[in-house]
Formats: structure tokens, C-alpha cells, sequence
């Protein structure tokens, strides 16, 4: 019930992110932790990665973004907030900065 359809920039990423093709890493998408469901996330590096549209630029957006943020991080996930238009334009950097990500927190 929580989960919704993909926005085009959520669905052009998950492409890329499914079936472990972004450096061996699994991504589930519109995974639910405690009340929020995350755009995707990696449970082996404890990482959400967000896409975020325009409506994210809004003053009450932002303020329930970071509470969010603020949360997930308490629980030990790692937040990597993307701008939909990144997604667009530069996709293939979009990809490298998400695997570097999820690769470091795997290390550590």
C-alpha cells in the first residue's frame, strides 16, 4: 500500500540499480524502514539513496526531509540525496557517486 509508482528519473535509475548491475550491490526499491519508505536502498551498505524532485526545494519539504534524514541516520543508514535532473543529465556520474558510496560503507 505504501509503495507507489516510480517517477521516470526513479525508473531510469533503477534500471541501472537492479539485478545487482551497479558493482555486485542488491537495491530493493520503495523499501519501507520504520514509518518511511526509501526511493532505494542497500541493506549490505546500510545506504538510501534518494531521488529528489523539485517539490524537495520546498521550505516544509525540506524541514520533513531532514527529520527523516535525521532519523534514518539514528538507525545507521546512510542518506545520498540525488536531484532528479541529475538523473537526466548525468547519469553515468549519478552511477559512480552511488557505487563509491555503497562500496565505502561496505568496507567499513
Amino acid at each position: 500500500m505504501l509503495r507507489r509508482t516510480l517517477t521516470p528519473p526513479e525508473a531510469r535509475l533503477w534500471v541501472h540499480l537492479r539485478g545487482r548491475q551497479l558493482g555486485g550491490l542488491k537495491f530493493r526499491r520503495q523499501h519501507p524502514v520504520g514509518a518511511y519508505v526509501l526511493d532505494f536502498y542497500c541493506a549490505e551498505a546500510r545506504l538510501a539513496v534518494e531521488v529528489d524532485g523539485q517539490m524537495h526545494a520546498e521550505a516544509d519539504r525540506a524541514e520533513h526531509d531532514l527529520r527523516r534524514t535525521s532519523w534514518l541516520e539514528a538507525q545507521d543508514i546512510a542518506v545520498l540525496r540525488i536531484v532528479a535532473e541529475d538523473v537526466r543529465v548525468t547519469l553515468d556520474g549519478v552511477l559512480e557517486v552511488i557505487r563509491t558510496t555503497a562500496e565505502a560503507r561496505v568496507r567499513d
